[in-house]
This record gives structure tokens, C-alpha cells and sequence, in this order.
């Protein structure tokens, strides 16, 4: 099987989905030659597993990037595409977000601003940033339509943004979807993922799907 992407680059890879794709990833029969690992502090604490797990695959590069401060990000890009040169990215997969346990009666403005800037602002801006070497990497695959292989944004929600799966939901604690969601390991989540991404195409641009490539309602 062919490799999902010459290059990749991940948001938010210090745990959870972000480092489990990174994981699979880099241990996949045909990897990507470039796994581009993107935190806030790479090197930091937290960063532990990430940092072991790029020691063991050379593959994997670790770029420092905040999803919510602009030189942070164009800095990122800049690092990416010095390493690229002119072959430019093929995949982004937009996955560094926070959560909010808030509901109507405990939520503040500044809660609410600060859960945009990161899930829905940040990833916008690193789009804009990375658009350049995106189509760089479109314009030397040689063939049409999209797909991850040739260049591709991936940008990884939850089915809690789904207005019309949520309707009638109560606003807390959600305990079936909770209690849903509880016997699904990351490993089997991303194992799923990828497999749903190597099957994009220009047919599925622009589509809410969920880890098995099921179409889930806007």
C-alpha cells in the first residue's frame, strides 16, 4: 500500500489522537517521509512521549507551534518549508484544540473566546499560513482532484459539533455520550482515522465524517 502522504504535519502531538497519529504514522509499512510533530513547547514536560518517539524514528521532526500566536505559526511554517525546500506539504492535519466543562449557567465571556481562539481561529490561521506550501505540494504531484497524497486539510473534530446530532442534547454532563464514547481506545480511534483519510477524495471535500467514514450531519 502507498504511502498515505509524502509529508504531514500534525497539531497538538504531545498525547491523545495528535500523538497516537504521529505513532501509527511513523510505524506504518510505508511511512511518510516527513512527520511534521507541532506543539506549544516540544521540549518540554509534557512533550516527554513525543520526544521518545521521535528519537526512535527519524521520520518524525518536532516544530514548535502555537495554534494561537501568529509568529509562532508563521515561524512553524517557515521551519517546514526550509525543510521541505520546493516540494511542499501534503497533508495538515488541524488537531490541537482545548475542551470546556462550562455550561450556560457557569460559562464567562473570556472562556468562550479563549475555546474559539483555539478551535476554530487557530486552526484558520495555520491554514492561511500553510496554503503556500500546500499548493506547492498540489502543483508537483502531477495528477487532479484532491487527496491526501497530493495535498489535503484535515481538520479533527468531535460529534459534540454536530448541531444536528446535539439537538434536544442536555447541556451537561451528557453521560450517554460519555459512557459511548468510553470503550473506544485512541489506538483503534486512529487506526480508523487513517484509514478513512486514505480513502479522501475530491468527492469528499468539505465532508463531516466520523472515525469509520461515516457522514455525520452538520
Amino acid at each position: 500500500m502507498a504511502a498515505l502522504a509524502r509529508s504531514v504535519l500534525v497539531t497538538g502531538s504531545n498525547r491523545g489522537i495528535g500523538l497516537e497519529l504521529v505513532r501509527q504514522l511513523a510505524a506504518s509499512p510505508q511511512p511518510p517521509q516527513h512527520i511534521f510533530a507541532t506543539r506549544r513547547d516540544p521540549k518540554g514536560p509534557r512533550g516527554k512521549a513525543l520526544q521518545e518517539l521521535a528519537a526512535q524514528h527519524a521520520s518524525i521532526k518536532l516544530v514548535q507551534l502555537d495554534t494561537v500566536n501568529l509568529p509562532s505559526i508563521q515561524g512553524a511554517m517557515q521551519a517546514v518549508g526550509s525543510h521541505l525546500k520546493d516540494q511542499g506539504l501534503n497533508l495538515l492535519i488541524n488537531n490541537a484544540g482545548i475542551s470546556s466543562h462550562a455550561t450556560l449557567h457557569s460559562l464567562d465571556s473570556q472562556e468562550m473566546l479563549d475555546v474559539f481562539a483555539t478551535n476554530v481561529v487557530g486552526p484558520l490561521q495555520v491554514v492561511k499560513e500553510f496554503l503556500p506550501l500546500l499548493e506547492q505540494a498540489a502543483k508537483g504531484v502531477g495528477k487532479e482532484g484532491l487527496s491526501c497524497s497530493r495535498a489535503a486539510v484535515i481538520n479533527v473534530s468531535s460529534k459534540l459539533g454536530s448541531i444536528g446530532l446535539c439537538l434536544g442534547l442536555p447541556e451537561a454532563p451528557m453521560y450517554p455520550y460519555r459512557a459511548s464514547k468510553a470503550p473506544l481506545t485512541v489506538e483503534h480511534s486512529v487506526r480508523g482515522i487513517l484509514t478513512v483519510l486514505a480513502r479522501l477524495s475530491q468527492d469528499t471535500s468539505g465532508a463531516f465524517l466520523d472515525w469509520e467514514g461515516n457522514s455525520v450531519p452538520w
